[in-house]
């Protein structure tokens, strides 16, 4: 029996949803205490550390581990989950007569102000504890809260492409991944919201810009994401996030 197993988390499942898949289908493990060191969303697809036995008890020393991430940028959209699993709470489109030298130039002028340690507010749908309740539990109930804020550091934030999308193709491409999630996550609901946005117009382009990402524990991908299309004064969320390596683990 493996005291660390890494598992590839696929775009859909829940965290907890790949350790006990794993469980069912090695049943060496049932009955034996596991957990997993690092959550990721369930539209983040990627690596995941699960701990088993005793191995357990040293779960904050992985926690604490160096992440890198490779991400997708859509531009055009922000929701209130800073990813397509979420409300549209805005949208304005980049203008496609702006050279598209001058998009990437902006892009990545607007990454360097990310390197180094950095002030991020947790995001309102997450599972951080406030008060005794997950900050997503407040969000769903429109309870006002105070979202507490932690120091994360960025070592590398860098841009690899940009690549333009059709509004149909995009909305074919957001219905197939959010029909993969299971359990409550608001899915018809925010799937009417993309459908109402994206075919509600002809012939338009979205800017998609692809992302690596080396940075400190706690790091919010989707919050870079966010705060990205802030600077540069146009709507944007987490298109895609895919977790590439922990500490030394890789998949």
């Amino acid at each position: 029996m493996k005291k660390i197993i890494v598992l590839n988390k696929k775009e859909g499942e829940t965290p907890l949803e790949a350790l006990e898949y794993f469980r069912k289908k090695n049943s060496l493990y049932f009955g034996v205490p596991m957990t997993y060191a690092g959550r990721l969303d369930p539209m983040a697809s990627g690596i995941l550390i699960i701990l088993v036995g005793e191995e357990t008890k040293n779960k904050e020393k992985y926690l604490a581990l160096e992440k890198e991430y490779d991400f997708q940028v859509l531009f055009g959209f922000s929701t209130d989950t800073y990813d397509i699993l979420g409300k549209v709470v805005s949208k304005n489109n980049l203008r496609h007569d702006v050279d598209r030298k001058k998009i990437e130039s902006e892009i990545k002028n607007n990454l360097k102000t990310f390197l180094g340690e950095i002030t991020q507010k947790y995001p309102i749908y997450s599972s951080k504890i406030v008060k005794g309740k997950p900050l997503f539990a407040y969000a769903r109930s429109g309870e006002e809260v105070d979202i507490p804020e932690r120091k994360v550091f960025i070592k590398k934030l860098s841009l690899e492409k940009i690549a333009t999308i059709n509004n149909e193709k995009l909305f074919k491409n957001i219905e197939k991944r959010i029909k993969k999630v299971k359990g409550d996550f608001r899915q018809d609901e925010i799937l009417k919201i993309w459908e109402k946005k994206l075919l509600s117009s002809k012939n338009e382009k979205f800017y998609i810009a692809n992302l690596k990402i080396k940075c400190s524990s706690g790091t919010y991908v989707r919050t870079i994401a966010n705060s990205l299309g802030d600077n540069i004064g146009i709507p944007a969320l987490a298109f895609s996030i895919k977790r590439t390596k922990i500490g030394k683990y890789l998949l």
